[in-house]
């Protein structure tokens, strides 16, 4: 699961300061994003980047190297920093294939990522498995999805409107 020096693509390395989120450029796509600026807080860390020209989350990479016993957690340090624009979150998802062959996921599904924290981007990983799972640097560890928030504006009432589904809570839609 290691991917090292030569899997790390030359045109990811750069000190430029406007480096940013989602920069791949062998993928071609007419959406309009956000642009969310990003810090390279250690001189090994990758930039997230989308790996398909239909996909919804970029892959977060560790920059260092850890080793996961089996039902521990690990805070993992991605080596960057972000400045999502106002209005709009960061959600860190697990992997489809971490979690499917190795049964190690995020734990705090999704992390959310607010708009005004500028710290080192950090994934929490738990290990669900039978086997220590280690990470190398480089390897992708979570997926990274902007979207917009809309605030809530909440009003007390005394009582609320009646639904089919009234008060049955869990299970009540069977199985």
């Amino acid at each position: 699961m290691s991917h090292g020096d030569d899997d790390y693509r030359s045109d990811y390395k750069t000190s430029d300061p406007n480096w940013y989120v989602g920069f791949n450029p062998n993928i071609k796509s007419d959406r309009q994003g956000v642009q969310v600026k990003i810090k390279q807080l250690h001189p090994g860390a990758k930039p997230p980047a989308y790996k398909t020209p239909g996909a919804a989350g970029m892959d977060l990479h560790s920059c260092e190297k850890l080793l996961i016993g089996v039902g521990d957690h690990a805070v993992v340090r991605t080596g960057i920093a972000l400045a999502i624009p106002e209005g709009y979150v960061g959600l860190v998802c697990p992997r489809s294939g971490l979690a499917a062959d190795f049964a190690v996921t995020v734990l705090n599904s999704p992390g959310v990522i607010d708009d005004d924290y500028r710290g080192e981007l950090k994934v929490i990983l738990i290990n669900h498995g039978r086997n220590e799972y280690r990470i190398a640097p480089g390897d992708r560890i979570a997926q990274l999805v902007i979207e917009p928030v809309f605030r809530a504006q909440l009003q007390v009432v005394q009582d609320l409107d009646d639904t089919d589904r009234g008060t049955d809570g869990f299970g009540s839609t069977g199985r």
